[in-house]
């Protein structure tokens, strides 16, 4: 019997309690045994992941409560392919979730994690110490996510897309230096956006880099010069369904590490900001952890479904 510790974050309201609670009950119910502890700040965290008693250590939340979790075992020198993670998505945009096939509907996820298996994935690691599961991107999509935070708990997913509305109207680009494994992919001309991918969506499902494979040792990296007002509305446009690797002005290429220099650039890790740089390296970790996904013969809810105590809130 697996032993669970469901890590939560009381601070996020109570459609999460609810769900959390109602995916305690699946749990239990199928004999699993959970624990459930708080874990809403780095430092609550830290007291929690140090303390799992050999649990499996699950995280209520999204890329950004994965990131955090990695982060701090990563610190400690506890993060080991061989201690798989769970995840119970609660985050708003759940793309690491989404590109593993673990449902975004918190009930079916607690009801994958009964027969879920680890899967192992790669990180992405910088040079300023700093750790990214799913992806980095600089430019429109960071300032996207900077203007969406004041709408994003009324909103929710929807904030993603005023925000990069506004941001697109806003912004014409960064003069940027992009490096791939030493070998200069961009420099000159404005950049957009450049997208530093390991699992394949952001903002809630932007496939940023449709064919990226989160435990094949390569970074997606992707590069767009879109910067006129309506090349800037066309990719914003065209990357919701992937397409916008089909245009003209953005290039894909796959390294194992990737420098960005230049003019002052907004970031964003998984979801969160993560300040401005003006140079930045990330280099691939290959095999690094492990996350607990759905089980091949297992079936489950579409992971476009709604959970009870979602639909009622």
């Amino acid at each position: 019997m697996r032993r669970l510790l469901l890590v939560t974050n009381p601070s996020a309201g109570g459609a999460d309690e609810a769900n959390v609670a109602a995916a305690v009950a699946v749990l239990r119910d199928a004999g699993t045994d959970v624990r459930v502890a708080d874990g809403g700040d780095p430092e609550a965290l830290g007291r929690v992941l140090g303390d799992r008693d050999g649990r499996t250590a699950v995280l209520a939340g999204g890329d950004g409560s994965l990131h955090l979790a990695v982060t701090v075992l990563r610190e400690r020198g506890e993060l080991s392919p061989d201690e798989p993670l769970g995840l119970l998505p609660l985050g708003t945009g759940n793309d690491l979730a989404r590109t593993l096939g673990v449902p975004v509907d918190p009930i079916e996820a607690a009801r994958a994690l009964l027969t879920a298996r680890p899967r192992v994935l790669d990180l992405l690691v910088d040079d300023a110490g700093g750790v990214v599961v799913n992806a980095v991107h600089l430019g429109i999509g960071a300032e996207a996510a900077q203007r969406a935070g004041a709408w994003k708990q009324r909103l929710g997913k929807a904030a993603y897309t005023l925000g990069s509305a506004v941001a697109g109207l806003r912004e014409a680009g960064w003069v940027l230096r992009v490096e791939a494994d030493g070998e200069v992919i961009h420099d000159g001309s404005p950049v957009l956006m450049v997208g530093v991918a390991n699992g394949r969506s952001i903002g809630g499902g932007a496939l940023l880099a449709p064919e990226a494979s989160p435990d094949d040792g390569w970074l997606d990296v992707v590069t767009a010069t879109s910067t006129g007002p309506l090349a800037r509305l066309g990719f914003g446009v065209a990357m919701r369904g992937g397409a916008h690797l089909e245009r003209d002005d953005v290039t894909t290429t796959r390294a194992r590490s990737v420098s960005v220099t230049g003019e002052e650039c907004p970031v964003n890790a998984d979801g969160e900001l993560a300040g401005a740089v003006t140079s930045r390296t990330w280099t691939v970790a290959p095999a690094a952890w492990s996350l607990l996904v759905p089980s091949p013969t297992a079936s489950g809810g579409s992971a476009g479904s709604t959970s009870p105590a979602a639909a009622a809130t």
